[in-house]
């Protein structure tokens, strides 16, 4: 059973994961989100970016493949539904399927985050109890504004793809990044990137080099990731597309808590309205 507490803390974290400062440009591979992990950041592909004039709706679906020791493997799949308008507003819809310590008849249970740049505020909301957050972003002192981006524009720390959290593996003489060309995935063009981690024989105690490979299809046009796929010997496979592309503008009322919801104000910092 999902209690109080358990909803109270996962919409606290939600609103607290959308006021972070921008990753740097990092796309969802830089952590790729898989079951239990992801769903409360933003925007698939550039967390922290505000996109302007390119809005779509989509299905983001992860399964995750892990192989464990004793020949058993592990399969799980997470989908949310994720919406984004052309003033750079976006909304994220994910059952409770797949996170740590929730209980099989909570599972289907659904969270939304609800991101308004143009307002300065992200709401976290539980439909089932009709209740959520309102999370009202303060600037902090000193930190820029995160302007809107125009369809086509990226900035240079967005070229390349990032490369994991690996301390050992920071060499860049282990890193190997390959372009793939363009081709059409999901109606839509996409820029594929192929980046080669690998880690020497004894570097972490292993006997034998290891590689970790990340290969994303990033769409001009929608500016995201619109496929990823990770093969990594410590966390196994995990793949993110996103699937039933709409490039139609989304209602706003999507973007809004519906008035019959009890609402909790919080404040704090991370980004601000958009200027």
């Amino acid at each position: 059973m999902l209690t109080k507490t358990v909803i109270t803390g996962l919409l606290a974290l939600a609103a607290v994961a959308w006021a972070q400062p921008p990753a740097g440009g990092r796309g969802w591979m830089g952590r790729p989100p898989g079951p239990g992990g992801g769903f409360l950041g933003a925007e698939p592909g550039r967390p922290g970016r505000v996109v302007t004039n390119a809005p779509y709706t989509a299905d983001m679906v992860t399964e995750t493949t892990r192989a464990l020791p004793d020949g058993n493997r592990i399969h799980q799949t997470v989908t949310s539904r994720f919406y984004r308008d052309s003033e750079g507003r976006t909304r994220r819809e994910q059952s409770l399927k797949g996170l740590r310590g929730i209980s099989s008849d909570a599972s289907q249970r659904q969270l939304v985050v609800i991101n308004d740049p143009v307002a300065g505020v992200n709401y976290s909301l539980d439909p089932a109890s009709r209740t959520g957050t309102r999370f009202t972003i303060v600037e902090a002192a000193g930190q820029a504004h995160m302007r809107p981006q125009q369809p086509g524009q990226r900035r240079a720390a967005d070229q390349a793809t990032a490369a994991p959290r690996m301390r050992p593996a920071r060499n860049p003489e282990n890193i190997k990044t390959e372009a793939l060309g363009r081709q059409t995935i999901e109606g839509v063009a996409a820029d594929g990137t192929r980046t080669t981690v690998t880690i020497p024989a004894d570097q972490m105690g292993n006997e034998q080099p290891m590689q970790i490979v990340n290969e994303t299809w990033y769409s001009p046009d929608l500016q995201t990731m619109v496929l990823s796929k990770r093969t990594d010997p410590f966390s196994g496979d995990t793949v993110t597309r996103l699937t039933n592309i709409s490039r139609s503008e989304p209602p706003r009322s999507l973007f809004e808590a519906p008035a019959d919801f009890k609402i909790t104000e919080r404040a704090g910092r991370g980004r601000g309205p958009v200027q």
